[in-house]
């Protein structure tokens, strides 16, 4: 799984046409190779709720789980046959530039 991190406040100046095209052509081409799952954007961090359970009860809150200067913007669900793969791809996420972009491997739980 990729998960891409970027600072809000930089992304309208990041989210240029060759930006955008560039996130179309890699996900175009992972498309094309049988290994994206799934991708996509998430909403502005303000839109986010958390909600905790204490106590036995839900604590909602309003805000992302963590305060920080780079916010969890997007995902894209790949399928790699090597880490090194996976990171080559990550290497390409253009807002990485201004952010991060974090590999994590998915963990297949087996059915119960």
């Amino acid at each position: 799984m990729l998960l891409v991190y970027t600072d809000e406040a930089l992304l309208p100046g990041l989210m240029t046409p060759e930006a955008f095209e560039q996130f179309e052509e890699l996900g175009r081409e992972l498309a094309a190779q049988g290994r994206l799952q799934m991708t996509a954007g998430l909403a502005p961090v303000e839109t986010a709720t958390t909600v905790r359970l204490r106590d036995g009860h839900a604590v909602v809150t309003d805000g992302p789980f963590a305060e920080t200067r780079e916010q969890l913007g997007g995902f894209s669900l790949a399928v790699f046959d090597r880490e090194e793969d996976a990171l080559a791809v990550a290497a390409r996420v253009p807002t990485a530039v201004a952010g991060c972009v974090e590999v994590r491997p998915v963990v297949d739980f087996p059915a119960q």
